[in-house]
């Protein structure tokens, strides 16, 4: 989240969406270790979704795409639960896990 935060925007909620979201501890893991409320979508796959929609809006079956986002429905919502000490415990460990295979050195090949 530091990353995304040097851009000068934090999000509220990080939106997921894809295979591995179906799995429930994945996603409270996820909100745990980003301190951050993470929504999944009764449409998990939306991949093909979008393109559905793309195509919809370009024969003008939704008018734009606040049409579509107003489709958008919420499964289920994971909220940040884990201790600061636990998490920061976490996050040092999977950044020495990093640091160990090169992740973020410059010139690694």
């Amino acid at each position: 989240m530091a990353e995304i935060a040097k851009d000068g925007v934090m999000p509220a909620t990080l939106r997921v969406d894809g295979g591995m979201v179906a799995n429930d501890w994945t996603m409270q893991f996820l909100a745990d270790i980003l301190d951050l409320p993470v929504e999944r979508p009764k449409v998990t796959e939306t991949t093909a979704l979008g393109a559905a929609y793309l195509a919809g809006l370009q024969a003008g079956v939704f008018q734009d795409t606040e049409e579509i986002a107003e489709r958008w429905r919420l499964d289920a919502r994971f909220q940040p639960a884990m201790a600061v000490e636990e998490r920061n415990r976490n996050l040092t460990g999977w950044r020495g896990i990093g640091a160990g295979v090169g992740v973020g050195r410059k010139n690694v090949w």
